[in-house]
């Protein structure tokens, strides 16, 4: 990957649904260029998907949570598995400490989430949650 890749991705990043012409002209490359690396990055791995992002507006009605689980030992890829499947679980990540993984979830109401959390706490192979609500977010990137 070199800086052009680097820089396209980032446009991406930004804006999903750019044209091949747009990211062009903002790279100084060819569009063919373009769509070949942007080709060459979906082959590699490198570029997943593109995924929608929600206006702030609709983003900021969402009630959000942190959910920390801790999972019984040899357990972690089946949780994992079914965290994904799980309607509201937005992002899961793995980390160090008293907790082996924190799900950030959202929903439109407390009792949604609240349903959700009961559901992660039930799943076969976590051994407890411990969640926050977020309150505010003072700044996303």
């Amino acid at each position: 990957m070199d800086s052009k890749d680097r820089e396209l991705i980032r446009l991406l990043q930004a804006n999903a649904r750019a044209t091949t012409t747009s990211l062009a002209t903002q790279l100084g490359l060819s569009r063919a260029t373009v769509q070949s690396r942007m080709g060459r990055l979906e082959a590699q791995g490198i570029i997943r998907g593109y995924t929608l992002r929600l206006a702030y507006e609709i983003e900021q009605r969402q009630i959000r949570a942190h959910v920390m689980i801790s999972v019984y030992p040899k357990q972690n890829a089946e949780v994992s598995a079914a965290l994904v499947k799980q309607a509201g679980v937005r992002s899961l990540h793995a980390i160090s400490g008293e907790y082996d993984l924190i799900a950030i979830i959202a929903a439109e109401s407390t009792e949604e989430i609240d349903q959700i959390i009961d559901a992660v706490g039930q799943l076969e192979g976590v051994e407890r949650t411990n969640s926050s609500i977020v309150l505010s977010t003072k700044f996303q990137r």
